[in-house]
């Protein structure tokens, strides 16, 4: 066999051995989320909206993004659906990337890791666009924004934060403006680093702003985002407390999670 041979057998070796890496490691990361959030409840990998029906459990597995998702009761104004556990991180951000043709400036990731560190951080600097195509392409959408805060209060009635109302167990619940406590994290905070709410969702407090699927108001120029982030104080911390920017914005401070409609 000729050099040249040689060399073009070892170039397709060493492709399908990334193929193999990049597949292995993206089924790591699944086992990975069931370890963490299922604890000893058995989790169902779901694969589209339509394996949801008859589906008794309280969380799932999203199998197209690997995310842990929790469902979420109906109301008296909302109907039944299921929210991700955890804020959409880099590495699943990545996946998306890496199976669509969704235009993202290579110039970003730099900025993004200097915030977000590892690939278990929120995915930052993500426009609303951005936002609604990987959901889309994960066949779930982002929340409404009665639909979040909703999530956000863990069935709880009319308390001020998504833990109740004392201010002082802000640092166990959310990473937010300095550290203390349980945050020890200047920038963002690894996803699920603080403890749940009633629904089992993390970091509906602080970490980063949420973008929503609502205009903010009537003009429609800009979309609703819940939740504060890491870079604010408490008083961001709070629910029906939203902020609202232009969907086509991108800055370290905007992430997002998604939803499934649809009963248990």
């Amino acid at each position: 066999m000729s050099q040249e041979s040689l060399r073009q057998v070892d170039y397709d070796y060493k492709n399908r051995l990334e193929g193999m890496m990049r597949q292995f490691n993206w089924m790591l990361l699944v086992v990975l989320a069931f370890s963490v959030y299922a604890g000893d409840e058995k989790a169902v990998v779901i694969r589209s909206a339509e394996e949801l029906k008859g589906i008794t459990a309280k969380k799932i597995i999203w199998k197209k993004d690997g995310a842990v998702m929790m469902s979420i009761p109906a109301s008296d104004t909302i109907k039944p659906f299921w929210m991700d556990a955890t804020e959409v991180t880099i590495g699943q951000f990545k996946k998306f990337l890496a199976e669509s043709d969704h235009q993202f400036s290579g110039d970003l990731w730099k900025d993004i890791y200097d915030v977000s560190s590892t690939d278990d951080h929120p995915m930052i600097y993500i426009s609303w666009h951005d936002a609604t195509a990987c959901a889309k392409w994960a066949g779930k959408r982002l929340p409404t924004e009665k639909e979040w805060e909703f999530a956000a209060r863990g069935g709880l009635v009319g308390k001020k934060y998504s833990w109740g109302d004392d201010k002082g167990l802000a640092r166990d619940y959310a990473n937010y403006q300095g550290t203390d406590g349980k945050d020890k994290w200047r920038y963002t905070a690894p996803v699920g680093s603080f403890k749940p709410n009633g629904y089992g969702l993390y970091d509906m407090a602080g970490n980063v702003w949420e973008w929503c699927q609502d205009w903010y108001d009537s003009d429609q120029d800009q979309k609703v985002l819940l939740g504060g982030s890491w870079f604010y104080n408490t008083y961001y911390l709070r629910l029906a407390n939203p902020t609202s920017y232009h969907p086509g914005i991108r800055t370290y401070r905007y992430g997002f999670r998604c939803v499934v409609s649809g009963s248990p």
